[in-house]
């Protein structure tokens, strides 16, 4: 059985480093058996009149990168923001693998979210491997259900990674059933279909990018590079593709890697305020739209509830 692990209850079994303990080399570790890592308790945030967004992505750093400013923007505004990844990251390096590598990502994203002000939980789905199948669906539609929430976004499923794609296809496939009674009855159903959103990308086929709203990040820009410059073991040692080449071990030439590694994030941002200008400028007005810095866009998926103009500026009161 999967299991989830969230930020409050990060307890982990002995099992996680029983291959380092028995020095087993990560060509024998078999992805069979799941990452032992105990499972959370249902989070709910309270009904306070104040906006539910849950953000997914396949990877301890997915929902990370594609959401951070408007995360921490609406989580200063008061806002309920809770990041999921759906797999457990374990071989997202290449240079350790398993249980322990699985800890590491945790830990780093735990404290992204802390420096966010927002909530974050790893479903314990081995990476590369998962699926869309009913019952990760029911996962899927359990955590949507258990944040009410009012704002889905994940990544289009058009995408270079399976582990992205079959996130989004199975976030897609919770966007009408979270409202279903009798589909997982153990927890309630929403009343009301969210909004479901797309995070941008640069796949044109089958079809490109549709910016419906993009929203200016340059108030909390700083602090969220600040955020996610934690994720070293993907941000700086370059995940699975990386080398020991790119972050040194000489306290100049970390240094050197942060700063690179700032300035291209950054760099990110402000392609994105660039290249969907127009929606800035739809969404803030013609003068404060070409102010913007740095953005993050979004695309509406017509899966789920498909707002009006007045309501997406209610549900991005920036």
């Amino acid at each position: 059985m999967k299991k989830r692990l969230g930020v409050r209850t990060l307890t982990l079994v002995a099992a996680c480093g029983l291959g380092v303990v028995l020095g087993i080399s990560i060509r024998d570790w078999t992805p069979r058996v799941a990452t032992a890592l105990a499972a959370a308790p249902p989070q709910t945030p309270p009904n306070d009149g104040k906006l539910r967004v849950i953000i997914f992505g396949a990877h301890p750093d997915d929902a990370e990168y594609r959401g951070a400013g408007v995360a921490m923007k609406w989580a200063k505004a008061g806002h309920h923001v809770k990041l999921v990844s759906t797999t457990n990251g374990d071989i997202g390096h290449w240079q350790i693998a398993g249980g322990p590598l699985a800890q590491r990502r945790i830990k780093e994203v735990q404290e992204v979210a802390r420096k966010l002000g927002v909530t974050v939980e790893v479903i314990d789905i081995h990476d590369g491997e998962i699926m869309p199948t009913l019952e990760n669906r029911k996962i899927i539609t359990k955590l949507i259900r258990q944040w009410n929430a009012d704002i889905v976004i994940t990544n289009r499923p058009n995408d270079y990674h399976p582990d992205h794609r079959y996130t989004s296809i199975l976030v897609q496939d919770s966007a009408f059933m979270v409202t279903v009674p009798f589909f997982v009855p153990d927890v309630p159903p929403l009343q009301k279909n969210p909004v479901f959103l797309y995070t941008s990308d640069r796949f044109e086929r089958p079809n490109p990018f549709r910016a419906d709203v993009a929203v200016g990040i340059d108030e909390v820009i700083e602090p969220t590079l600040d955020a996610l410059l934690v994720m070293e073991s993907q941000i700086h040692e370059g995940g699975a593709n990386g080398h020991a080449g790119l972050f040194p071990d000489d306290a100049a030439g970390k240094q050197r890697r942060r700063d690179e590694v700032r300035t291209s994030l950054a760099r990110r941002y402000a392609g994105a305020a660039n290249q969907y200008r127009s929606a800035l400028v739809k969404f803030y007005g013609e003068e404060r739209g070409k102010k913007v810095k740095y953005a993050q866009a979004f695309e509406i998926c017509e899966y789920g509830r498909r707002p009006t103009q007045a309501e997406l500026k209610q549900m991005f009161p920036f």
